[in-house]
């Protein structure tokens, strides 16, 4: 063969088989921040309170799932660090070898009292809970049926399960329904978030719990956003309903109201006993640590002891619906502190985001793939600790900008 010839496609290869390709070709973040529109990664100097500090600058905070505002919160504090004095910074293992202490299944039984199911298990994170409990489930011949809006982690642990993944369409039973007549005789799970967390609506939880009695299936929600925020005493969206005893399987996090990081799955005691042994996000994961686990305890006790922060909560996220929908702004089907404004297009949300900013106000952005195309947001959420000053500098914000970019 002609040397050039060898040659030339040993060039072509060089330039077309690098694995990173795609990693320098990645130009679309580096352009937003080039023209100061990139909202991600903003570096916060202070605690996730009503009001953040950045760049030295105060601004009010609506973009923390903090909301009972628990985080900062001096029992919640104290009781990390009297968990770290005892048992040090971590646990230098996995929960199923040397990583269980005591305090991890204080909170498993805390937890499984708070939710009203026989038994709970802890995870490192809410992402690993979704992950190891829906991967441990789904076998080859089962089905996974889940709303098209259903979380990123729920997604990747039906990509690590065997089974078939079957989405229906946002909230709509008759196309769940569809799902369940084609595989009547398939075993089936669904999973549902309680709370959608870039629209913030809340799931139509009975009629997926008929459904799934009807044709035979079992149902898993994950109340991230649901825990400390639905329900008259704080338990999320099966007690909002009334079904408690219906839902199979409720999973929740700590990064939201809880005031810390990680996760639980709580149910039947033999299916949790079966998920501790087949979830791989558990076994092969480091154990949570221990100021982790105490402060999900403590947090907990407040909300059984302080229901008025639940009250507080609601009250500022009415002030907020209504105040954005008299001034014009479309905030889809939110109900509950989870509060989107719709705007359309990507950089126009990138562009607003920016310019609340420099109004002094932190908001999200959420652009394809966390929402549908074409269906850019910026995503507010409030706490119990907002005061009506700080609300009502956010809504004369919106009011400023959303004016200047002709939102409204």
């Amino acid at each position: 063969m002609d040397s050039r010839l060898v040659q030339n496609s040993q060039m072509a290869v060089e330039k077309t088989s690098d694995l990173f390709d795609r990693c320098y070709r990645f130009t679309k973040a580096r352009e937003l921040m080039g023209s100061s529109l990139y909202p991600y990664f903003r570096v916060i100097e202070s605690a996730q309170e009503p009001e953040v500090i950045i760049n030295g600058n105060k601004m009010v905070m609506v973009g923390s799932n903090n909301y009972l505002g628990l985080t900062n919160h001096t029992a919640v504090k104290e009781a990390c660090t009297e968990a770290v004095r005892k048992y040090g910074s971590g646990c230098a293992g996995s929960r199923f070898l040397n990583g269980t202490l005591d305090i991890h299944v204080q909170l498993e039984e805390r937890l499984a009292q708070f939710i009203r199911k026989e038994t709970a298990l802890v995870f490192s994170t809410g992402f690993q809970v979704n992950l190891g409990v829906i991967s441990a489930l789904i076998g080859k011949d089962d089905v996974i049926i889940i709303d098209k809006m259903d979380h990123a982690s729920i997604i990747d642990g039906c990509r690590l399960s065997y089974g078939e993944v079957k989405k229906f369409r946002h909230n709509d039973m008759a196309d769940l329904e569809r799902l369940l007549i084609e595989y009547k005789d398939k075993k089936k799970l669904i999973v549902v978030d309680g709370v959608f967390s870039m629209e913030g609506d809340i799931i139509r939880l009975p009629d997926v719990v008929d459904l799934a009695k009807k044709y035979n299936a079992r149902v898993m929600v994950d109340d991230a956003h649901g825990i400390g925020v639905l329900g008259r005493t704080g338990r999320g969206t099966a007690e909002h309903f009334g079904l408690e005893k219906e839902v199979d399987l409720i999973m929740g996090t700590y990064s939201k109201s809880l005031a810390s990081i990680g996760g639980f799955i709580a149910g039947e005691e033999q299916v949790i006993h079966y998920i501790k042994h087949y979830a791989r996000s558990l076994i092969f994961s480091a154990s949570p640590p221990p100021a982790s686990v105490a402060a999900v305890s403590a947090a907990v006790n407040i909300i059984e002891n302080e229901p008025e922060r639940i009250q507080r909560l609601w009250k500022n996220t009415t002030k907020m619906k209504h105040g954005f929908e008299s001034l014009g702004f479309d905030t889809g089907k939110s109900q509950t502190p989870i509060i989107p404004v719709l705007v359309g297009d990507d950089l126009m949300a990138f562009r607003m985001a920016i310019m609340l900013q420099n109004e002094g106000i932190f908001a999200n952005v959420a652009v394809s793939p966390a929402v549908a195309s074409g269906k850019a947001l910026i995503r507010t959420s409030y706490m119990a600790t907002h005061t009506d000053e700080q609300l009502d500098r956010v809504l004369h914000a919106f009011e400023k900008v959303g004016k200047i970019l002709g939102i409204i």
